[in-house]
């Protein structure tokens, strides 16, 4: 007899293996799950162990033939011809190995019988999910002009959520149909911008509230929170003529106190570190005469929970407030994506975008505001105080998202 031991992520793998290698009259002996690998005894991952024997005897059968993958489909194929492939894939899959002998329980035999053919299902499945993807993605793009086409790829490269990519093509495609013309590049680079702007138009023109005395800026370590602050303080001193004060919580990293401390010496700004909410109350005191206070928080991971409730236990006070997210360009649109589902629990919607000059890539913007309801106030990009920020203006970003092209 000749025996052969596999060690397999799950039980189907094995089974194709089996067969490949020792034929369809192979019988399994024994299944058992194992811990591999790892570091000194951590770290270790769960494989299956499956012992599989055959007659010596006997010479491996030629194993069943799987029909060839579907090349990607094209136009003209249709979605039920792919289906039938799927079908004739999964009928060959699905057929039955030889029972297992009786070292393992018929009962056990049953359950990694469902386990298998539920496995196998699921990607059957999946992989009609992705046919039925390419079909309708190739259908798209043999309508499509070379235009389209185009700004579809300008698109992509901006990292413009598809959702809202897929949308605004569909949009336009309609609208040519129903005005029975194609329009130049110019003309459909202006419609989209138009139709992008109106998709922004309920969030232009947000502004930190006027009547608000205290403004909270929040947002992960090195987003540029101390470096915009400044800048907003230097825009109402100098130019508004408003008396500004500084507080700072964010004593957990180095030199932080230390850099708000030379803005607040070259504004002449007043300035007071609080260590916990029971220190705000004396810091508002010693800032009675301020008509206007910033408050710099500490930069935390905002992914954790108890970071995310520790910052907003400094927000609440007695005098208007309001507080604005501050996120950098440069950050992954999933993480900042997080950051703002876990500020969004606490109503935080006001977003300041910083270090504009380091990207060239803008779609995150658009993703964020769509996706979470935020309203951009300002766009900060460069390190000149009080130059490098201006207000979020959807005509401007609209022109950086659609690039050279854009009207």
């Amino acid at each position: 007899m000749r025996v052969k031991r596999y060690v397999v992520n799950a039980l189907p793998e094995a089974v194709t293996m089996i067969r490949s290698e020792l034929g369809k009259d192979a019988v399994i002996l024994n299944t058992k799950e194992i811990k591999v690998g790892g570091f000194m005894g951590m770290f270790r991952k769960k494989k299956m162990e499956v012992i599989a024997a055959i007659e010596s005897g006997q010479q491996p059968a030629a194993a069943p033939q799987l029909p060839k993958a579907a090349p990607p489909p094209r136009p003209e194929q249709s979605l039920e011809q792919m289906v039938q492939t799927v079908q004739r894939t999964a009928a060959a899959v699905l057929e039955p190995l030889p029972a297992p002998v009786a070292a393992t329980p018929p009962a056990s035999s049953d359950k990694l019988r469902e386990e298998r053919e539920q496995f196998i299902i699921n990607e059957i499945r999946d992989l009609k999910q992705y046919m039925a993807t390419l079909a309708k993605k190739s259908q798209e793009q043999a309508s499509m002009t070379g235009a389209l086409l185009e700004l579809r790829e300008r698109l992509d490269d901006q990292e413009l959520d598809a959702k809202w990519r897929d949308q605004l093509i569909e949009w336009l495609m309609t609208a040519q149909q129903e005005q029975q013309a194609e329009w130049s590049k110019e003309q459909l680079w202006e419609q989209a911008a138009d139709k992008l702007k109106e998709w922004l138009q309920p969030f232009d023109r947000g502004e930190i509230d006027r009547q608000a005395r205290i403004v909270h800026f929040v947002g992960p370590t090195g987003v540029g929170k101390t470096t915009t602050i400044a800048k907003l303080a230097a825009e109402q001193t100098i130019k508004q003529g408003r008396k500004v004060g500084f507080i700072t919580s964010d004593t957990y990293r180095i030199a932080a106190v230390d850099q708000l401390r030379t803005y607040a010496n070259i504004l002449n700004v007043p300035m007071e570190v609080v260590f916990s909410p029971m220190d705000l109350p004396k810091a508002f005191k010693q800032l009675e005469g301020r008509e206007l206070i910033y408050m710099d928080t500490a930069g935390r991971n905002f992914r954790s929970e108890l970071h995310v409730s520790e910052v907003n236990s400094l927000l609440h006070g007695a005098e208007p407030g309001e507080t604005v997210l501050v996120l950098s360009l440069t950050g992954k649109t999933k993480d900042m994506a997080a950051v703002a589902a876990q500020f969004g629990k606490y109503g935080i919607k006001k977003v300041l975008f910083t270090k504009l000059d380091e990207t060239s890539v803008y779609g995150a913007i658009f993703n964020l505001i769509m996706d979470f309801e935020l309203i951009p106030t300002y766009v900060a990009g460069g390190q000149t105080v009080p130059d490098d920020i201006e207000r979020f203006n959807a005509d401007t970003y609209i022109k950086q998202l659609l690039g050279s092209e854009s009207p």
